[in-house]
């Protein structure tokens, strides 16, 4: 029998180092410290923190005039009247394909983003990502820095940790508080809950949902924070579709950097790496991973490692960007000994994703400003389908919807073409027997009519069809709206 050895890493039977043993299947979570960073990107992730959070709690406040009856926030989901309110826009139940359109032009922004520059979304404006940076601040400004959080943890209980970690806790929930309580003022009038929220006279969905809030923000950004960026959130998965290898990603330029080792001041730099395994890129890494091993899933391209590389770097006297934002192709170029060639943005993907955004971009803009400002919709009554009047002329029931979308009062002119001899009445309107008619359309709203037309009998024709004419005696908008009349066979 001959003995068959398997090679299963590249060192062994070659007098190379003993392969790592494999990693478990199922590992207890490591709690991460992350240390604070100095440099250009975390001025940048300071920066666009305040500003979200600032965007975040003060939109509801903005008022937006919308006339009488109408709450005056500029950014508003009225579930209540079922509209939604964006500034100067007003989206109702029947513009729902505007939102849909929102939600794909921002899918498809994202998508481009990933593919010029990774995952920067997840590092820099992700809500997740945005109140971890604030959770952490705030834990950094009750225990310290790196180096002191992990003593703090270390050491047993004793009065000076019980008061540092109950400020953090409270400060954590007072956050939280206000995350889940601004979250509510998009969905009610901000003034009016907020006056209410004390006093009891809120909505029950208010007090639910500012709970359920408080609670998410409290415990996914104070404790789960990196999990849910690795095991929650599907986007690390969706990203690897999206990117490539002409993509710029945060990257350790291993061309440069290997082989790393420690180094003396006085030693030469010759047939070595400029990496001194300091170490210095994991310690800053929110999400605690090595930027040296590779594209990874839990990275975040929030790009604290290269902060902290660069000001290492310039402390031993290197050139700095050991790592930067790079392409794989480059990388790989540079380490053949070869010229990499110049970045592309301009590449089939981005091409298409551009193109993309522009027409759903266009479509959205042509439909919003061509947007019909009143809607007409007119219902045969079913049951009777029609009656004959004692002057042997028959009669039809209808029921016409008129939604006005805009903030004031409107004349609208109803008339009828098609149906020879016809007249029609409104009930509850006096004039009778009438071929036009005037109508005031209250403001903002949806009003139904109950209208009865009347044309002679014809046994020849038994259904005929006609329209129906609403028109704005202002501004001259018409819709027309057809249906039919029927007689007896």
């Amino acid at each position: 029998m001959t003995k068959v050895t398997l090679n299963l890493h590249p060192s062994a039977g070659k007098g190379g180092p003993t392969p790592p043993p494999a990693k478990p299947l199922y590992e207890k979570r490591r709690q991460i410290y992350p240390k604070l960073a100095h440099g250009n990107f975390r001025m940048v992730k300071w920066v666009v923190m305040a500003v979200s959070l600032g965007v975040y709690y003060l939109i509801p406040w903005l008022r937006w005039n919308r006339g009488e009856g109408i709450p005056n926030q500029a950014v508003l989901a009225d579930f209540g009247s079922e509209k939604f309110y964006f500034f100067f826009i007003e989206i109702w139940p029947q513009d729902i394909h505007y939102l849909a359109g929102l939600l794909i032009f921002a899918s498809l922004g994202l998508f481009l983003v990933t593919s010029l520059l990774g995952r920067v979304w997840c590092g820099y404006t992700c809500p997740q990502t945005v109140w971890t940076d604030l959770y952490i601040w705030v834990e950094r400004a009750f225990e310290g820095d790196r180096a002191a959080r992990i003593r703090l943890d270390k050491a047993p209980m004793s009065a000076n940790k019980l008061i540092r970690k109950t400020g953090k806790h409270v400060v954590w929930l007072i956050i939280a508080f206000w995350t889940g309580g601004a979250f509510i003022l998009y969905w009610h009038d901000a003034p009016t809950v907020a006056r209410g929220w004390f006093t009891g006279e809120a909505p029950l969905s208010a007090y639910w949902f500012a709970g359920i809030l408080t609670l998410m923000t409290y415990f996914l950004a104070g404790y789960l924070r990196e999990q849910v960026c690795t095991h929650m959130c599907p986007w690390p998965r969706i990203q690897g579709a999206l990117t490539d290898e002409h993509a710029l990603n945060v990257t350790y330029r291993y061309d440069r950097g290997e082989p790393r080792a420690p180094h003396r001041k006085g030693e030469s730099w010759e047939e070595r790496g400029d990496c001194i395994d300091c170490n210095q890129c994991v310690q800053v890494c929110p999400v605690g991973i090595d930027i040296r091993d590779g594209p990874q899933l839990e990275c975040i391209h929030c790009a604290l490692c290269i902060d902290a590389c660069d000001q290492m770097m310039t402390r031993i006297g290197r050139p700095t960007a050991l790592i930067a934002y790079d392409t794989d192709v480059a990388v790989a170029t540079r380490a053949a000994g070869q010229t990499p060639p110049k970045h592309r943005l301009l590449r089939a993907r981005t091409l298409l994703y551009t193109g993309l955004l522009v027409i759903i971009g266009a479509l959205m803009v042509f439909g919003l400003s061509t947007k019909a400002t009143f809607e007409v919709n007119i219902l045969k009554d079913r049951s009777p389908p029609f009656v004959r009047l004692s002057s042997g002329d028959i009669r039809n029931g209808y029921t016409l919807k008129l939604v006005n979308k805009t903030t004031i009062s409107r004349d609208m002119t109803l008339s009828i073409e098609g149906l020879d001899e016809a007249t029609f009445r409104i009930i509850g309107i006096d004039p009778e027997g009438v071929t036009s008619l005037n109508l005031q359309v209250p403001p903002h709203g949806v009003d139904r009519y109950r209208i009865l037309v009347t044309a002679p009998a014809n046994d020849s024709d038994p259904q005929t069809t006609f329209t129906l004419h609403i028109t704005d005696t202002e501004n001259g908008e018409s819709h027309a709206n057809r249906t039919s009349f029927r007689r007896p066979n």
